[in-house]
């Protein structure tokens, strides 16, 4: 079959199956980043943005949050949250203004709360409001990997084609390791969702099922710092 006749899954697949790098490889300490997985966009059925992923995806960020936690590493939760004006969305709120539109996902309202079935250490995890597509885009998320001696980004959440993508790119610009667990990510349709994670994989990050990540924090042995 001629490439141009594959679908994006098929594509990435293939992709995946004969890679054409290296792999980047988990380094000497990791921060687990899990963007946006807020009602906006997870809460199925509720609201038109929300995700098409796999059925485990909030079990699978649970568990790595757990580990992470359990081995004494960071672990970040983003979400996206505007004034009431909506002016802080910028450009990026302008392009449209229907109930379910990014400018109005506002602060203190439904779509800006996290899922009700992530389990978040609030004594002890970092959150962030973020307002642009990248996490690294005026957060002190960069400041937070440099305080932990961070040199691998695990990123998790949505979307694939927008958020992770953004913030995987900014990760390698930044100079760290990005791990994408595939299970563990998430778009609003299977073409850009497949489009940017065989992109990601060709150029930017490891793309990996979620056990080897799995794996990898569950034998992982804090180094003397």
């Amino acid at each position: 079959m001629e490439t141009s006749d594959l679908t994006p899954r098929q594509y990435y697949e293939q992709i995946k199956a004969n890679p054409a790098r290296a792999r980047f490889g988990f380094g000497r300490k990791p921060a687990l980043v899990n963007i946006d997985l807020q009602k906006a966009y997870t809460a199925v059925g509720e609201f038109k943005t929300a995700y098409e992923t796999h059925p485990k995806q909030i079990d699978f960020v649970n568990e790595l949050a757990d580990l992470a936690r359990s081995k004494g590493l960071p672990v970040i939760w983003t979400h996206v949250a505007y004034m009431e004006s909506g002016e802080d969305a910028g450009v990026w709120g302008t392009r449209t203004d229907t109930p379910d539109s990014l400018q109005n996902i506002k602060i203190g309202s439904r779509r800006a709360e996290f899922d009700d079935r992530l389990q978040i250490d609030y004594s002890r995890d970092v959150i962030y409001n973020k307002l642009m597509p990248s996490v690294f885009h005026e957060t002190p998320l960069q400041s937070l990997l440099v305080w932990h001696r961070v040199d691998t980004v695990i990123l998790t959440g949505g979307s694939t084609s927008g958020c992770v993508r953004a913030t995987c790119v900014d990760s390698l610009a930044h100079g760290y390791r990005t791990i994408i667990p595939e299970e563990c990510v998430a778009d609003k349709h299977e073409i850009p969702h497949f489009a940017n994670l065989c992109d990601m994989l060709l150029k930017y990050a490891d793309v990996v099922p979620v056990t080897e990540v799995i794996d990898h924090l569950a034998e992982y042995v804090p180094a003397n710092e």
